[in-house]
């Protein structure tokens, strides 16, 4: 195990109701409020109404920036900081999935600013400061709401990058399971890919004698796997959902592999992909994961033994190392197939037209990955099992 600092100051209410928390959570951040959100599930749920209705009962002034992209883009984010600016706000407020509060994170470090906020996801400049922003999480799925990460598309140059920052972390999330009753099942099947992918990319690891870590990581797999074909058999399970949305948060919080270096090429190689053809990010992984296990199992096949047999409970009685590994994968890509999410990127319309490109770009700066550092090579190859 490596040394590790943890720490995590977001505040998070969980629970049926919890949005009703709303007007004393924002109590200390003052009365101009920025309302980020996505399209128009929200206001069909009733959900947007009940949050103005907290907004105005606390005396805010409410300024608002709807329609952020499912891959949120510059262009929302940067209409949001002069938003921001022109009208003096004091806090943000993102209500919606991952995406939304990706915007919002950018837009809270964009707004003090000079620069184009476009610096941090490239490594230009480095975030100093940020305006304070708080969530109310429709989606399990990215684990944004307890983290520090955002994720943002350039369109215009067929980019997509990321950022994380201690300043960008929530300072209050709400997480209420009725609020993703009525998640659709395609959004709730990417967002169990997701929430297994942020999982694997800090268990596929490479350092030693971490036991405790191992364990919560497939402790939450095991969960989510459980839990994600109950949700999509009956959208209303209270339990379901709401084991499904504490794994989301838990995958990604910095809480289940502190002293362990993590991977995510597959994530860096699945923007690649997204950033062109603009597919869900879960939809995305689902294609890459299953084929980057497989280019990548041998450099350590023990784990992937170990994940076979405690996550998908596999017998290991007279299997090889190599064997239980294999199967360990094929489980993973069979699971990934028994809820709906695609296997190929051919059945996203994806060929190979840009795959020289993609995997260009995915190693710009260097090898990507850990359990085994890739070259434009290795993505390239896996790119080509993926179609």
């Amino acid at each position: 195990m490596n040394t590790f600092q943890l720490y995590n100051p977001t505040k998070l209410v969980f629970g049926s109701g919890t949005v009703r928390q709303l007007g004393m959570l924002l109590k200390p951040y003052g009365k101009k409020i920025l309302l980020v959100y996505g399209g128009g599930s929200i206001q069909k749920s009733g959900l947007y109404d009940e949050v103005l209705g907290h907004l105005h009962k606390n005396g805010a002034t409410v300024h608002e920036l709807a329609g952020i992209e499912s891959n949120p883009r510059l262009t929302s984010v940067q209409a949001g900081i002069e938003l921001c600016r022109r009208e003096g706000i004091e806090f943000i407020l993102a209500v919606g999935g991952g995406s939304v509060i990706d915007a919002a994170k950018a837009i809270a470090v964009g707004v003090p600013y000079e620069g184009d906020v476009w610096d941090f996801f490239v490594g230009k400049a480095q975030i100093s400061e940020a305006l304070p922003l708080g969530t109310i999480l429709t989606l399990a799925a990215t684990g944004s709401e307890m983290n520090g990460s955002s994720v943002v598309s350039h369109w215009e140059a067929k980019l997509k990058r990321a950022f994380s920052s201690i300043h960008a972390y929530p300072r209050f999330s709400i997480l209420d399971p009725k609020l993703t009753f009525s998640v659709p099942r395609n959004q709730t099947v990417n967002g169990i890919v997701d929430i297994m992918s942020h999982v694997f990319e800090q268990y596929f690891s490479q350092t030693p004698d971490t036991p405790l870590q191992e364990r919560y990581a497939e402790s939450i797999l095991q969960t989510v796997v459980e839990n994600g074909e109950l949700a999509l058999a009956d959208g209303e399970n209270y339990e379901a959902r709401a084991n499904l949305l504490l794994c989301g948060t838990m995958a990604l919080n910095g809480t289940m592999n502190p002293g362990m270096q993590s991977d995510w090429a597959s994530h860096a190689i699945e923007h690649e992909i997204s950033a062109i053809y603009d597919i869900a990010h879960g939809a995305g992984l689902s294609i890459v994961f299953p084929n980057w296990m497989r280019y990548v199992y041998t450099s350590r096949p023990d784990r992937f033994a170990q994940y076979a047999v405690r996550v998908w409970g596999i017998d290991p009685t007279g299997r090889s190392e190599e064997e239980l590994a294999l199967a360990g994968i094929d489980a993973t890509r069979d699971y990934f197939r028994r809820i709906g999410a695609p296997s190929t990127l051919s059945e996203a319309g994806i060929g190979e037209e840009q795959l020289d490109r993609m995997a260009e770009e995915a190693v710009r700066y260097g090898p990507i990955g850990s359990f085994r550092k890739l070259e434009a090579s290795d993505v390239r190859e896996i790119l080509r099992m993926c179609l």
